[in-house]
């Protein structure tokens, strides 16, 4: 993508964390709202422990995960590549762009004679701000089991964006019908 294809791409949005919206669910004791969550996405470490399964096949164990949160959508939780199971993810040939984080290649997973395409993705390559990501994957709750301290999570709606909705955060979210500028 060019530049000024790039800068009218992140130039759509009209949410950016500053202030929260009417709409915007106010926080309880111990929870988030993703309307604080900035624009460009914030990269955090995280330490809780992050499982993704597909019915007794183990996908992902991590320890060390890593945040992204953007503004309007629940966390995505990206896990290092040393605690994924590449014997069970094999590529696709699906990519997608993200106009803040880059080129986003998918996986699929062939189990029991069944295939689930678009199951996690990963950045090879992501842009200038988001390295700490790179080669970290990505599952999506709707189509695996995903957990964060034990709490299975719930799937961002939509089905495009991978946010990970858990108790500790509260939206609305983005990905539904009348939220594409969120």
């Amino acid at each position: 993508m060019n530049k000024p294809d790039l800068e009218k791409a992140r130039a759509k949005w009209r949410h950016r964390g500053e202030a929260r919206p009417d709409v915007a669910i106010e926080p309880g004791p111990g929870q988030e709202s993703v309307w604080d969550y900035p624009r460009p996405p914030a990269v955090v470490p995280d330490s809780r422990h992050v499982v993704a399964r597909l019915g007794d096949h183990l996908l992902a164990d991590s320890h060390a995960p890593i945040r992204v949160l953007e503004t309007a959508s629940p966390p995505v939780f990206y896990l290092p590549p040393k605690d994924v199971d590449f014997t069970l993810l094999q590529p696709d040939e699906v990519h997608t762009f993200c106009e803040w984080k880059g080129r986003a290649d998918y996986f699929h997973v062939q189990l029991d004679g069944r295939i689930i395409s678009h199951i996690a993705w990963s950045y090879p390559e992501p842009f200038d701000g988001f390295g700490e990501i790179k080669h970290y994957v990505s599952f999506y709750p709707e189509k695996c089991a995903c957990f964060v301290d034990g709490e299975r999570v719930q799937a961002q709606g939509g089905g495009y964006y991978g946010g990970w909705v858990t108790a500790e955060i509260v939206g609305p979210f983005k990905g539904q019908t009348g939220t594409s500028s969120w």
